[in-house]
């Protein structure tokens, strides 16, 4: 009887699978509880091994049951055995979600091996432990941007194409087809011209979430390794489920440099593995697939970037139940509520080792979204798909007279925008100057959001390293998609953001040798011009002329002034007013909007820009003197900007762009006159 029902399943999973084309949905099947599986069982699990896409099973007999208590994951160990197991070498990375089955009913995932032992004996996260990630709260994927529908927009052109198609068909029966052929089309290539024109802009404008887009470039994918995570390591049980302590993240276009930069960002506790892998087959198809439909056992990959750079992993599915599907029995990132992208994965091949072996598989079509993401497993939704931020990065190496676009798109998942920003970006430096070195780079960025009243968050500044210069160039950015991501007031919406970098192997930095006034004592609201020597490295001397307006609010006596880089701004400016007894006018950073924070971001001093302002230690002028004067200033514009931190060229703070970055500071005096 057992053997009946194991045949009978093979055949109706494989029927199922290969028609898949055809069949929408999955029935789940019934299912065993971990309480109701017992030693001695003997069941199968299914999964894929190589390009054929067909499903393979091996036997599984269950070993015995782990349960650390109240409050753990309980889980089923198992060995594996049989022709398939034979072949691979035991049970791989990328096996972990495969399904078993007992007598016909589903009893977990294949979930985690235990490293530097047998590769036959395993953990089953039961299904039971599965399941509950349906039900579990969805809060992501909420960005108002307005997109269209383009499944229904499809279905309206193959609908209007098919009554088209009809109509020819009725005018050739009744003989008048040469007139009416031409007049289809004309009508049917001008449709075609207008759908072209509408698609081309139609993103630009409304549609920065388009998931046909977003599957443009779809990258291979090393599936997740096995991880057990709520084994107790108090019991000898749980210490065998931990053996394999890291997932596998696989990451394509970076190079070795862009990998290590980004696992800094991701993983600093070192929990993961990266690995680089190649790019997928030309010729695999690359798309969005609305009505795509999966069965257990067969490849599926989860991602949070696409295109040119891609992240992600691919596992196996464990069960399906209409649209709804759970997968890996361990979690990808373990992030709870996701916004990832789900794609369909086609298995390249195994390749076994000696304690550890790999089921390489290349993530193909998006075909919806992952949104759970936790300890026994991931689960997701067919035909739904994540919300987007485009990224576009251009760099140009001057050194080598190269210019390389690239574009990727990552999944609107708040936890990592930031970090996946700066580190394709530093990627695309690396991999185009091709040089770890001193250099000199000049990063501008753009990111189109709601969460500044404009639309627009921009900036441009100078960077200059002696080892690595992209380590410290993408810090602006990533400053300024954390900020938006850790908005308070709403989940703000990224429309793109676009990244230009120019590089230069040579070393780009001056200092300031003296800065000489035109006339040493002025009244307040008169301009002086500072005739500003700099020493750039390696270089003459060069002269510049730089304006400084005095406040009108600046009380009489000596005013000392820094000329400094943009970038360098003494930490203990404020400390020192303060101690002196000075009331400045503060924000407290706690109390700022995200508007006024990126506002402070794109206002603050660029490192190639000479800055003039009033010294952060005005030890000339009294106490009493400053106050007085402050409270002028507040009786006039209610608040005033001593330190000149309130935007560029106003009166009190000059900022003159230079095209070198400014590495020092120098101090000089006026005598401020008052009638």
């Amino acid at each position: 009887m057992r053997t009946y029902i194991k045949k009978l399943l093979v055949s109706s999973l494989t029927a199922l699978f290969l028609s898949a084309q055809a069949v929408p949905s999955f029935a789940m099947a019934p299912i065993l509880t971990h309480d109701q599986v017992k030693e001695g069982m003997t069941g199968t699990a299914y999964t894929v091994i190589d390009s054929s896409g067909e499903l393979r099973d091996f036997q599984v007999d269950i070993i015995g049951l782990v349960d650390n208590g109240k409050g753990s994951q309980p889980m089923i160990m198992a060995k594996a055995s049989g022709p398939v197991i034979e072949q691979t070498g035991g049970i791989l990375q990328g096996m972990s979600g495969s399904p078993v089955y007992v007598n016909g009913c589903l009893i977990g995932a294949v979930a985690a091996g235990i490293k530097e032992m047998t590769p036959y004996t395993f953990f089953i996260t039961p299904i039971d432990e599965m399941t509950p990630l349906w039900k579990m709260p969805d809060c992501k994927n909420k960005t108002r941007i307005h997109t269209i529908d383009i499944k229904k927009a499809a279905e309206d052109a193959a609908k209007a194409k098919a009554e088209k198609e009809k109509k020819i068909k009725e005018r050739e029966a009744s003989g008048d087809k040469d007139t009416v052929y031409g007049d289809e089309l004309v009508d049917r290539a001008r449709a075609a011209v207008a759908a072209e024109k509408e698609a081309a802009a139609e993103p630009a404008k409304e549609e920065p979430q388009d998931q046909e887009a977003a599957a443009a470039e779809a990258e291979p994918a090393v599936e997740a390794e096995p991880d057990a995570e709520s084994a107790d390591d108090t019991e000898p049980a749980a210490e065998a489920v931990q053996a394999e302590p890291k997932d596998v993240m696989f990451f394509s276009g970076f190079n070795q440099a862009g990998l290590d930069f980004l696992q800094k960002q991701l993983d600093p506790q070192g929990t993961m593995e990266f690995l680089p892998m190649g790019a997928a087959v030309q010729g695999d198809s690359k798309k969005t697939v609305y009505n795509a439909s999966l069965v257990p056992g067969s490849a599926v990959g989860v991602a949070v970037a696409y295109g040119d750079f891609a992240v992600g992993a691919t596992g196996t599915v464990t069960a399906v139940d209409g649209k709804k599907i759970l997968a890996f029995g361990h979690p990808f990132l373990h992030r709870g509520n996701v916004n990832y992208f789900m794609t369909d994965a086609k298995v390249v091949g195994t390749i076994s080792g000696q304690s550890n072996g790999m089921k390489i598989a290349s993530i193909g079509n998006i075909i919806g979204r992952v949104n759970q993401d936790r300890a026994t497993g991931i689960a997701g939704v067919l035909g739904q798909f994540p919300a987007v931020v485009p990224i576009k990065v251009k760099v140009t190496d001057k050194s080598l007279g190269r210019a390389v676009n690239y574009s990727a798109r990552i999944a609107y998942d708040e936890d990592f925008l930031a970090q996946l920003s700066g580190g394709i970006a530093y990627a695309a430096l690396s991999k185009t100057a091709d040089d770890l070195s001193a250099g000199t780079a000049e990063v501008g960025f753009t990111i189109r959001t709601d969460a500044v009243t404009n639309g627009k968050v921009e900036r441009k500044n100078m960077f200059y390293n002696a080892a690595d210069v992209g380590q410290v160039a993408m810090a602006e950015l990533m400053q300024a998609m954390n900020v938006i991501s850790q908005n308070k007031e709403k989940e703000s919406d990224i429309i793109d953001v676009q990244v230009n970098i120019d590089v230069d192997s040579s070393r780009k930095t001056a200092s300031l040798v003296s800065a000489i006034p035109d006339k040493k004592k002025v009244k307040p609201g008169e301009t002086v011009k500072f005739t500003t020597t700099i020493k750039p490295y390696r270089k003459a001397k060069e002269t510049i002329v730089i304006p400084f307006t005095v406040p009108e609010t600046q009380p009489s006596g000596v005013m000392s002034l820094d000329i400094r880089g943009g970038g360098l701004v003494p930490a203990t400016a404020l400390m020192m007013l303060q101690q002196s007894g000075v009331d400045v006018i503060t924000e407290d950073d706690s109390k700022q909007t995200t508007e006024d924070k990126l506002r402070k971001l794109q206002e603050s001093g660029r490192n190639n820009e000479v800055i003039i302002a009033p010294s952060q230690m005005q030890k000339q002028v009294s106490p009493s003197a400053q106050r007085r004067a402050i409270r002028e200033a507040q009786n006039k514009a209610h608040k005033v900007d001593l330190l000149g931190t309130q935007g560029k060229d106003k009166p009190g703070k000059t900022n003159f762009a230079t095209n070198y970055i400014i590495d020092n500071v120098i101090h000089s005096t006026l005598t401020i006159e008052r009638n």
